[in-house]
């Protein structure tokens, strides 16, 4: 390959607009979709602790806990976070076990808009349960602007 044509193609590549990656409360609803397939998500047992005004959209700390005695009998086996306007639906999921000990995730995320949060547990007898928050952000982060 000519050296040329391999720059001129880069180039071409490089300089190719892309339109601003956003989800949608439709995309967040199919992100859930896929987790949870044709279940519905039963409300309670679940604690979302995200602030629910943040001046800074890059750092926003947030908590899912789960009531559960966290036995080998009935125990949390995933904790699943979605968001519905950052450029992808899916936050995390993070996988539990009766050796955690307690149902509890804890971390820092980035929003890039004021928008809802869902956090949805998966418990060992195949039951999903869910929680939501509004939070409204007045920096937003995940900015990715077109030229």
């Amino acid at each position: 390959m000519d050296r040329r044509l391999f720059l001129a193609g880069t180039a071409a590549i490089v300089v190719l607009p892309l339109g601003p990656a956003a989800a949608t409360p439709d995309a967040m609803a199919e992100a859930i979709k896929k987790v949870i397939g044709e279940a519905t998500p039963i409300e309670g047992r679940m604690k979302l602790d995200v602030p629910p005004l943040v001046e800074n959209g890059s750092t926003v700390p947030l908590t899912v806990s789960v009531e559960s005695p966290m036995t080998e009998a009935d125990h949390v086996k995933a904790i699943h976070v979605f968001n519905e306007k950052n450029p992808q639906p899916n936050v995390f999921s993070a996988r539990l076990g009766p050796r955690n000990g307690k149902a509890m995730v804890g971390t820092r995320i980035k929003l890039g808009d004021s928008q809802r949060i869902v956090a949805i547990a998966e418990t060992s007898d195949g039951k999903f349960w869910s929680v939501g928050a509004d939070v409204i952000v007045t920096l937003a982060a995940c900015l990715e602007e077109s030229p």
